[in-house]
């Protein structure tokens, strides 16, 4: 049930969020910030692109996500082979001998795309559209996906060999890249434990698509005072080089820095950042605290800072 006035809905959504987590980490050990990301991409409508090597529970961690929401969930394995209509659907002549559209399994609340830099370009960029534009085409119609709708891709580092590097325009697209870190002793150890045995974590749905949609408008709807939006536009402006008054850090290190669509995701991130912690409104820290996996996955580093060793992580914590 949707609360009646805003001030009740922060409230009530600071309370369900740590619900939320609770559930999922019936399943997940540990990894709290990134589970932190994941949810706030998907209450700021947006989406989230996890990286990291094989078996760090990239893929159960979306999966214990699409359950606890309580959204219909679909997994799209990414493989050298995979073509646009294997995930998009594709026509075919039904018994009637009339042209009948099979929905492909790109119609779900959730998506998981694993290992997305596993296929090629081609069946990459057949994602640009329902990330934007929350609709496929198919042959010469429109199809609308169902609301809500969110990406979160899998992505193994790019050093590993058979990946296709997603290009920028993609990539952009992209609300967060959220980087999986190995887990500490104490967590694989508790992971160890839990997976060896016959118990299996019964995650329950906290929240249900309804909810979810009022709460996006609600991530909306709170106020930010300017100083905090001009924080985030101006830190946003300080990737960018040629610019003056820009950090000698990226002047020397980056070609390209972070557009607009950054600075629109710095805000709402703050918001829901806000919001989750049962403030009305966010303030500078918040929008620190979401910058980095906004803007790591748009700076492109030059030669300089890929000889010399420095990471976008360093050079974002830099620019903060």
């Amino acid at each position: 049930m949707q609360p009646t006035n805003d001030t009740r809905a922060v409230q009530d959504f600071g309370a369900k969020y740590a619900r939320l987590k609770a559930e999922i980490g019936k399943a997940i050990v540990g990894q709290d910030e990134v589970v932190d990301h994941v949810l706030i991409a998907i209450f700021s409508r947006g989406h989230a692109l996890l990286v990291g090597v094989p078996g760090l529970a990239k893929t159960l961690l979306v999966n214990t996500v699409g359950k606890a929401l309580g959204l219909t969930f679909n997994r799209i394995q990414f493989t050298p082979d995979l073509m646009p209509s294997d995930i998009i659907g594709s026509e075919i002549l039904d018994q009637d001998r009339q042209f009948k559209f099979i929905k492909g399994p790109l119609f779900a609340n959730i998506i998981l795309a694993d290992e997305i830099n596993r296929t090629p370009p081609k069946t990459q960029a057949a994602l640009l559209e329902a990330m934007q534009e929350k609709s496929v085409t198919a042959a010469g119609r429109t199809w609308p996906l169902p609301e809500p709708f969110f990406v979160l891709a899998t992505q193994n580092p790019i050093e590993q060999e058979g990946t296709y590097p997603l290009p920028e325009a993609q990539l952009d697209r992209f609300m967060f890249n959220i980087h999986v870190d190995y887990p500490s002793y104490q967590e694989e150890l508790a992971v160890v434990k839990a997976t060896t045995s016959d118990v299996v974590p019964d995650v329950k749905p906290v929240l249900s698509a309804e909810e979810i949609q009022f709460y996006q408008g609600l991530v909306r709807r709170i106020p930010v005072a300017d100083n905090v939006v001009e924080y985030a536009v101006k830190l946003a402006g300080r990737t960018r080089p040629g610019r003056e008054g820009v950090p000698a850090i990226i002047t020397d290190h980056i070609s390209w820095g972070a557009g607009p669509r950054a600075s629109q995701y710095l805000v709402v991130g703050a918001k829901c950042h806000a919001l989750a912690r049962g403030r009305f409104s966010p303030d500078i820290e918040d929008v620190q605290a979401v910058a980095k996996p906004i803007l790591r996955h748009r700076l492109v580093r030059n030669y300089k800072a890929e000889a010399e060793g420095i990471t976008v992580d360093r050079i974002v914590e830099q620019v903060l």
